[in-house]
């Protein structure tokens, strides 16, 4: 990492993730500038300002950027932008979270990524590690930047991360000791050039692993968008395909998972048996639980803490949760699936008719992926947002198809359209940056209008 004291890093982007770097590059004595285009960001600005952090809101600086040693990059901004392309021109070197972590940190760490389901195992690994004993620290694209971890007087055995392909964009020295990559489906592709820029980025999580460390893989994950590099970690795998061999890792039979490990990680086989298991419903959710227990282990779990921690486990929200049930109509909050592949996992889930909530704002997404889970499951879709017009391109010969304006009418509309013994689901494919300010506001919305119905129906 290359950040030199004697001029001044540049810190790009002063939501949680930027205000927390600057913080933490001041504390460890280099001279930090800050900027953020959002006006909204001078509430932040003030506390670095007291720090004695120059800040520049509301605006960018051209000169700022070329005369910085170097610039870090906050997770969620493109690194096209071209203020960073020209100092990049310049030769200003643009750093990331992920890299200045790594740098600083001291203690072992399990960093997960994947498509869909990096927020659950993330938890699940913690959960785990607390019920073996092991104090934990939680951090990464779930919620609390990592560099808050190295300002915390109460240091853990384990760092536990979710990571995003944003984040490991940057990365060029990360090694984490326990990398995870749950899964690979068509995501963020108007932030990519392609699938295969997309899938490059998640794989590189394994890139610096060293023969010591351990790398757990998704066996499933197909090489149609990029090969699999060659690794260096231990591999550990795991999967819900009957046809796939299990040499080392879990293998998920019926509603059980079946751990096959080396002697280090347990000296007998491991079950885990989630046959009554309702907190994390679906297979893909036994992908979860799988992975979860292989990074446990990897980083010193007990694999009796395992079952315990996986039956404790609280749903996380805006994920398949259950909101309501009106006129033996089902109604499930879905809001987190902003790609076409957790919809078409949703859908697995239900045997019964479903009513579909589609839409929002597309991430280049390809719709045609859905049609065959449609035709198998919808019986109609409600389409809103700025896709609404795509999706009825798409499923309109397959199923019935209407528009709405806003959440409250796609409730009603889809209350309309249910028959009992239906479900009714949130699940929009697509980022709720049209409407909401995150898929959390979108799903509250949606809690919102179900609750206000059931109000008006149930008394």
């Amino acid at each position: 990492m290359q950040v030199s004291p004697k001029s001044y890093t540049l810190v790009l982007g002063l939501g949680r993730s930027g205000l927390s770097m600057a913080r933490f590059l001041a504390a460890k004595g280099y001279a930090v500038k800050a900027t953020d285009i959002d006006p909204a960001a001078a509430k932040n600005a003030k506390e670095l300002n007291r720090l004695g952090i120059d800040t520049q809101i509301g605006f960018h600086d051209q000169n700022t950027f070329n005369r910085a040693d170097a610039i870090v990059v906050s997770p969620g901004i493109p690194l096209n932008m071209p203020l960073v392309q020209k100092a990049v021109s310049l030769g200003v070197p643009l750093l990331g979270d992920l890299d200045i972590f790594y740098r600083y940190n001291k203690t072992p760490m399990v960093a997960i990524t994947g498509t869909n389901g990096k927020t659950t195992v993330t938890t699940l690994v913690r959960d785990i590690l607390i019920a073996s004993g092991i104090p934990t620290f939680m951090g990464g694209n779930i919620g609390t930047p990592l560099v808050e971890y190295l300002m915390n007087p109460e240091p853990s055995q384990v760092v536990v991360a979710e990571i995003s392909s944003f984040q490991l964009d940057l990365a060029r020295h990360f090694a984490p000791e326990t990398a995870v990559l749950l899964n690979l489906a068509p995501d963020h592709l108007d932030r990519y050039e392609s699938m295969a820029d997309y899938a490059r980025s998640k794989w590189s999580i394994f890139r610096n692993q060293a023969p010591t460390h351990t790398a757990i893989i998704n066996a499933g994950i197909s090489d149609t968008f990029c090969a699999r590099p060659g690794l260096a970690a231990g591999v550990y795998e795991f999967s819900s395909n009957s046809g796939h061999t299990i040499i080392k890792g879990a293998r998920i039979v019926d509603q059980a998972i079946d751990l096959i490990l080396p002697e280090k990680f347990a000296d007998r086989p491991v079950r885990i048996d989630c046959q009554n298991l309702k907190n994390l419903p679906g297979t893909h959710n036994l992908e979860n639980i799988a992975a979860a227990a292989l990074a446990g282990l990897s980083a010193g779990a007990n694999p009796g803490a395992i079952a315990s921690a996986v039956t404790a486990f609280t749903p996380l929200p805006h994920r398949m949760a259950f909101v309501a049930r009106i006129n033996d109509i089902q109604f499930y909050n879905d809001s987190k699936a902003t790609n076409t592949d957790a919809v078409i996992r949703a859908l697995e889930f239900f045997e019964n008719r479903v009513v579909l909530i589609l839409g929002g704002r597309k991430k280049d997404t390809d719709f045609a992926l859905l049609l065959s889970a449609v035709k198998t499951k919808v019986v109609q879709i409600i389409a809103m947002g700025e896709a609404a017009q795509d999706i009825v391109r798409v499923f309109s010969k397959v199923c019935k198809v209407t528009c709405v304006s806003g959440m409250k009418q796609a409730v009603k509309d889809a209350f309309d359209a249910a028959r009992p013994a239906d479900v009714v689901l949130l699940s929009p494919a697509c980022a709720s940056f049209d409407m909401y300010d995150s898929y959390g506001d979108r799903g509250d919305d949606f809690i919102f209008c179900v609750t206000e119905l059931e109000h008006r129906y149930n008394g």
